[in-house]
């Protein structure tokens, strides 16, 4: 069932606007501590400077304002959490901390500059599917106001990141996970119309077809076994979906071992970097790109669905050309259909 919900806010001339979307419910609706499971949202976007983003931000979701520096805040909003707001650009960020805040002239000057050149990210707390509701006000605020998304900038491969959390830290259920996207990967760039500059990017490369035939032929697996392999495909946090945070978490020694990069954030979620993010379009929301990710969700949590899938893959392997992708993405796409899973 999914969670609806009928929110209004007034914008900048005094209208009232409505946001009437839902968030698909998750198959297995618990995390690994009994409790719901929570997804964190990041948005990357142009239009809008960080002075401009706060004030749309502290319209609809008013909370204390916290100042990090030129390039970054932050609103701690009272039952949601904190809410980061910062130039996408590390390098200015890492300079105006060092600055002491935003005190040099040129890290000013500079944060200026990037305002109009780097884009906006707005990284969300952790919220349960219902508190995700109120992310809905936020980006029809956000357009209303002017943010632009992916199809702002051929340069920039602006995006929407999604973080669930998992709901079991168990090695075979996060293999079920690991398997249930290798299998749709092809299909999930289909289905969110990847945009061409974010395919072209090195930010969401896909599994290499040597993983996923690995993955299917797997049945059990120790956690040992599950980051090793993984980490001898894909050492990068440049993946679609992005295994380091949840892998850092069960053992960070291992990999940070293996991928010398401080970006890595340990924590219990997947890193789904593959959506674009289109605020720009009037009927965008994010329960748009949540609902393909739910796809991925319940084939992990359908045991004998994701045993079917696994044999047909390793049965549409072919001698020297593999598995062709196109016939691949026609018959999952009928498959889910079918399923009403679309």
């Amino acid at each position: 069932m999914a969670s609806k919900a009928q929110l209004y806010f007034r914008d900048q001339r005094g209208h009232f606007l409505l946001s009437n979307e839902s968030f698909k419910a998750l198959t297995e609706p618990l995390n690994y501590e009994g409790k719901d499971r929570k997804v964190g949202f990041e948005l990357e976007f142009s239009g809008l400077t960080l002075s401009q983003t706060i004030d749309v931000m502290q319209r609809v979701l008013p909370g204390e304002l916290v100042s990090v520096s030129k390039a970054e805040q932050e609103i701690e909003v009272d039952g949601l959490g904190s809410f980061k707001v910062e130039i996408d650009w590390d390098y200015l960020k890492r300079k105006a901390k060092a600055e002491g805040g935003d005190k040099s002239a040129w890290v000013r000057e500079l944060g200026s500059l990037a305002e109009n050149l780097v884009p906006i990210e707005i990284v969300c707390p952790p919220l349960t599917l219902e508190q995700c509701e109120q992310l809905l006000i936020l980006t029809d605020a956000l357009r209303e106001a002017g943010a632009k998304g992916t199809d702002e900038s051929w340069i920039a491969a602006y995006g929407v990141h999604i973080n669930p959390e998992v709901p079991s830290l168990s090695a075979n259920v996060l293999l079920r996970y690991l398997q249930a996207f290798s299998l749709l990967q092809w299909w999930l760039v289909e289905a969110h119309r990847v945009d061409t500059t974010r395919k072209l990017s090195p930010y969401i490369d896909k599994y290499p077809e040597a993983y996923i035939r690995l993955l299917v032929n797997q049945h059990e697996v120790t956690q040992e076994q599950l980051i090793d392999d993984y980490l001898k495909h894909n050492a990068t946090r440049n993946r679609a979906l992005d295994m380091l945070p949840l892998f850092a978490f069960l053992d960070e020694e291992k990999v940070m071992g293996a991928v010398d990069d401080k970006k890595i954030k340990a924590r219990p979620t997947f890193h789904y970097r593959l959506p674009n993010c289109q605020l720009e379009h009037p009927d965008w929301q994010l329960t748009e790109p949540w609902k393909v990710w739910w796809v991925v969700d319940a084939l992990a949590n359908d045991q004998q669905a994701l045993d079917y899938w696994k044999q047909a893959f390793i049965d549409a392997e072919r001698p020297l050309i593999g598995v062709s992708e196109k016939d691949w993405k026609e018959r999952l796409e009928q498959w889910l259909k079918d399923r009403e899973w679309l």
